[in-house]
């Protein structure tokens, strides 16, 4: 049996990457589309997807009460600015919908661990899923450096680094994007991407304990900060370094893990390990694959364990602690939710 999915949020990545996914999957049938605006909502709209559309401004009837009513809808994706997202995470959920919201978990970690042991404690035991979206552990290339590098034994070094000058282009021409309410700005929202990644290799027997970091907002157009240096130590004594900066004229996206028994990095989709590399074909951004398997946790289910929570929780937590460390002038700060 199908289930039927809406999707919160009428802006360009749930234009772009949810919607076709949902229409991919076998597991899910796009019933609605909420946003703020009907006009931002009827832009999801196309000759496959005539669903039915709701948002704040189409008057009685239409408003997301009357989709989250609706007993034909079971899950729901949301995807909306990051400030106002635990707000209608928490409101699908208490009205029974299975819940697939974009990466970050939230804001900040004190809001991303309330609303966790929130879920845990008054929603899970009901059987209601809550997922967070990251597609970078559905990217093909880092799911199969991470299992070559658990097959090389305990990691020695680290090093990721993502660094590229971002000026303008369709994420960035967003307003709650360009001033960001949130803290950390892209580094936030685009950071976690690569946290994720950098976690995947090292693996959860491989967790990050301290971080220490400096910021800078290179750009003035990219407050608060845009650039991150920092360095790290897991929890079993391996030593490395995270880049991560929206602002600077270098370039480039790699990860290189040193291990007992050999090296795994991966660089531009391209893996190597034992001297050898191969490029590993990706299924577009890595959304249509990560939908996929919600839908079909939510058919068997059981959740996939790659968008539980604290997943999310762990991969903001290193964004945080290099934030706050950045403003305490390199100070070590200690991570407390890494081990999932």
């Amino acid at each position: 049996m199908s289930i039927g999915v809406a999707i919160l949020g009428g802006g360009i990545f749930a234009r772009e990457e949810h919607l076709p996914a949902v229409n991919k999957s076998e597991d899910l049938t796009l019933k609605a589309i909420y946003s703020r605006s009907l006009k931002s909502a009827k832009s999801l709209e196309t000759d496959e997807s005539k669903v039915d559309l709701y948002s704040d401004d189409s008057g009685s009837g239409k408003g997301l009460d009357d989709l989250l009513s609706r007993s034909d809808i079971h899950a729901v994706i949301i995807a909306l600015p990051i400030k106002n997202q635990p707000e209608y995470i928490r409101k699908a959920l208490l009205v029974g919908k299975h819940v697939l919201s974009e990466k970050p978990v939230a804001e900040n970690v004190k809001e991303g661990i309330e609303l966790i042991e929130w879920y845990e404690k008054e929603i899970q035991p009901k059987g209601v899923t809550f997922g967070v979206a990251e597609n970078a552990r559905f990217w093909a290339a880092t799911v199969y450096a991470g299992e070559l590098r658990q097959k090389a034994g305990q990691a020695l070094t680290f090093r990721a680094r993502m660094q590229t000058l971002l000026e303008g282009g369709k994420y960035y021409e967003t307003d709650w994007r360009k001033v960001p309410t949130h803290q950390g700005g892209f580094l936030l929202d685009g950071g976690v991407h690569f946290t994720a990644s950098l976690r995947v290799l090292l693996g959860n027997n491989e967790p990050i304990a301290s971080i220490s970091a400096h910021t800078a907002q290179l750009q003035k157009h990219l407050p608060p900060v845009d650039t991150i240096e920092a360095t790290a130590k897991t929890k079993n004594g391996a030593v490395g370094s995270i880049s991560i900066s929206f602002g600077t004229t270098a370039g480039g996206s790699e990860y290189h893990v040193g291990s007992k028994d050999g090296f795994v990095s991966v660089s531009n989709k391209v893996v190597t390990s034992g001297g050898k590399e191969g490029k590993i074909e990706e299924e577009g951004s890595g959304v249509t694959p990560e939908v996929r398997a919600w839908g079909e946790g939510l058919a068997s289910k059981k959740p996939n364990p790659l968008q539980s929570p604290r997943e999310a929780l762990a991969d903001l937590e290193i964004i945080e602690a290099c934030l706050r460390s950045g403003e305490q002038g390199g100070a070590p700060i200690e991570l407390k939710y890494q081990q999932v």
